[in-house]
């Protein structure tokens, strides 16, 4: 199964110079539950904003046209396809950006695990591409309000493809 994780503002931003907008505690815990013990695929700028490198106990993929680049505990591949041919049948994949990489997943996708942000990042250079209702049917919603940890409301919505 392919899925794809990602945080999402209100406008469908992800990221700025390669960062992410917002940091929600409980947001990285259920990334690091559902990607655990599987394959995640990133591009290589997505990689590099890692700050310790691959993740630990995940089989690391990073797409990149330079066949020469070094990315240590990850394997490379040059698309999205020869990543995802790699895979086994049965094995759960998880694209995780950045915004190209979420662009050609998007048509191949089995399920959307999105943290919904219920607010507008000031500056966004990165975007999610549009959740079009047509193809995609909300599975469940999980809303959590403001505390300590979450400067703002958000959502763990996970749509599967209708």
């Amino acid at each position: 199964m392919i899925s794809i994780i990602a945080a999402i503002d209100r406008n469908l931003g992800i990221g700025f110079q390669n960062k992410l907008l917002f940091w929600l505690l409980n947001d990285l815990k259920r990334f690091k539950a559902l990607t655990t013990g599987n394959t995640i695929i990133m591009g290589r700028k997505t990689f590099e904003s890692l700050p310790k490198g691959a993740l630990p106990n995940r089989r690391n993929v990073v797409l990149s046209s330079n066949p020469a680049i070094q990315c240590p505990g990850a394997e490379v591949f040059p698309t999205l396809e020869a990543a995802l041919q790699s895979c086994q049948p049965e094995e759960q994949v998880y694209i995780m950006g950045g915004a190209s990489v979420y662009k050609q997943a998007m048509p191949l996708a089995d399920m959307l695990c999105l943290t919904e942000i219920d607010a507008e990042a000031p500056q966004v250079d990165a975007y999610f591409p549009a959740v079009e209702s047509a193809i995609w049917h909300e599975k469940s919603r999980e809303s959590h309000l403001v505390d300590e940890k979450h400067p703002c409301p958000y959502a763990f919505v996970d749509y599967i493809r209708k």
